[in-house]
């Protein structure tokens, strides 16, 4: 039976989606709220993870061994890496990775994680497929893009971090807790997407774009996961 755990850094990120659900039972583990019920006709878990990589990672192994969930959606914001994805649009994982691991020294590509076995986490190719032809349905008035996230315990607000980043990884945007999401998922064994919808440019105007414009974008990115939740 499936069961989809859908995680926010931020309680904005599933605010909306928590007002629609039907919920049956409320769980607290590590400082988190797990709402389980349904969604759409879904059975699902809703939590606000909190940001950085430790809480999300905490929040989807929780996801895993107590709720034993059969997917895992991150939904949220992230900063563009590309021109041509504009604050509104939305991108979809091709794969995840982390932008602040460097093991070099011994010999691993930056940004691998030692004895895992891969640089980056390829999202399950169905859930995708499906995260992408909804936001197409429910967002027609933005572009949507599938790609590389790439994650790491800082705001990126500086154009020389962010160019420094492009280069190393072509990522299509940056965030704070999507890698660890899908780390977490991939030693498990659990089919996960990302969603990303840009509330900045991860440059110099990321300060000042980032509050006027990650409520909209959050709006966006729940409204492609509520759509998205039967055809799991």
């Amino acid at each position: 039976m499936k069961k989809i755990g859908i995680i926010g850094a931020m309680e904005l990120e599933v605010e909306e989606l928590k007002r629609k659900m039907e919920v049956s039972r409320k769980v607290e583990k590590t400082s988190m709220e797990f709402l389980e019920g349904t969604l759409n006709g879904t059975p699902v878990v809703i939590v606000r993870s909190g940001i950085g990589k430790v809480n999300a990672a905490l929040c989807a192994q929780i996801l895993c061994d107590t709720f034993q969930v059969s997917h895992i959606i991150n939904t949220g914001v992230a900063g563009s890496l590309k021109n041509e994805i504009d604050i509104g649009d939305i991108v979809i994982s091709a794969d995840a990775l982390h932008h602040d691991v460097d093991v070099r020294v011994f010999g691993y590509p930056l940004g691998e994680v030692p004895q895992i076995g891969c640089l980056a986490f390829p999202a399950d190719k169905h859930l995708v497929e499906l995260a992408v032809s909804s936001c197409k349905e429910v967002n027609p008035d933005i572009h949507v893009y599938e790609g590389r996230i790439v994650s790491g315990d800082q705001f990126v607000s500086d154009k020389q971090v962010k160019e420094n980043i492009i280069k190393n990884f072509q990522g299509f945007c940056v965030e704070m807790e999507g890698a660890s999401i899908a780390h977490a998922a991939y030693l498990n064994k659990v089919p996960f997407v990302i969603i990303r919808a840009i509330s900045d440019k991860a440059d110099d105007s990321a300060e000042m774009d980032y509050p006027t414009f990650e409520k909209a974008a959050a709006a966006h990115s729940a409204a492609l996961v509520e759509h998205m939740l039967p055809e799991i």
